[in-house]
């Protein structure tokens, strides 16, 4: 599998020749293998980009992302087709049923809140308890929202009471960076898949381009809080951004056994996705700190 994330945070031409990526900035050239690349952040609005090498992306499944003026994630290039079964993959996903999305977005709901309980545990914090309680609480399709009513408590415990999500403080903009980053990786498996990311299980905005994405992406969410939490003090300038970016190159256990976040996101979408397509059971990730 590829494996690398080139960043771009200033001026240059980036181009395609002989399987490489090349990146120019005044008289310096880099190469980079194509078959090295899972995905490139284009970090400036001062980056041009021939059309040849988008084509040789699209191609080779590397994902592309591209930040506005303020260096926030604001949109990504997707394949019209990833796979030759494509049209069977969308019919398909058009039949499923509602309760099978609800049992599935049950057990999502689950394993997300059992990451945040665990998070609170590795950092003693007391409402750990808590959001453990919650977990046997969820039902079917999460009816009763022990989702939002964990997130609330969560968050209150891991950034302190006066923190509130969306407002445009140093956390909140750390996180989203992250989240979007988090969003652009599951986009890419679903569209790989033959799948689209427009059809959800639980989220449903017809203005969201991404609901499918926003349902696969929640246990996952943990990783970018817990790295939030731990440098939460500092503000998001180019180096805090890198790291964040090699988060996904970190290894974590899934379905017992050690992968990198990339890989495990490959595979996590992959087997979730099964659950209608093969009746396979859904394969938790859990958060291990």
């Amino acid at each position: 599998m590829s494996f690398r994330t080139v960043v771009i945070t200033k001026q240059a031409k980036i181009s395609y020749k002989n399987r490489f990526l090349v990146v120019k900035q005044d008289i310096d050239e880099k190469y980079i293998h194509l078959s090295e690349i899972d995905t490139i952040i284009v970090d400036s609005i001062s980056v041009s980009i021939s059309s040849y090498l988008l084509k040789e992306l699209v191609n080779n499944k590397i994902n592309i992302i591209f930040c506005d003026e303020k260096h926030n994630p604001f949109g990504e290039l997707q394949p019209f087709y990833s796979r030759h079964n494509s049209s069977k993959k969308i019919t398909n996903q058009t039949k499923w049923t509602i309760k099978e999305k609800d049992n599935l977005w049950m057990f999502i709901v689950k394993n997300k809140i059992t990451n945040q309980a665990f998070l609170l545990k590795k950092i003693k914090n007391k409402q750990a308890n808590l959001i453990f309680s919650y977990i046997d609480e969820v039902t079917i399709g999460d009816k009763t929202n022990r989702e939002g009513h964990a997130a609330k408590v969560y968050f209150n415990a891991l950034f302190g009471k006066k923190f509130v999500r969306g407002e445009n403080d140093n956390i909140n903009i750390a996180l989203n960076y992250g989240y979007a980053i988090l969003l652009s990786t599951i986009n890419k498996e679903i569209v790989n898949n033959g799948y689209l990311t427009q059809l959800g299980i639980h989220h449903k905005n017809e203005f969201n381009p991404f609901n499918l994405a926003c349902d696969l992406m929640e246990p996952f969410r943990i990783i970018i809080d817990s790295f939030v939490y731990y440098n939460k003090e500092r503000e998001l300038d180019t180096n805090y951004k890198l790291d964040i970016v090699n988060i996904f190159n970190n290894t974590y256990s899934y379905n017992k056994k050690k992968y990198t976040l990339k890989d495990i996101i490959t595979l996590y979408v992959k087997n979730t996705l099964e659950y209608f397509e093969n009746k396979k059971e859904y394969k938790e990730f859990i958060y291990e700190g």
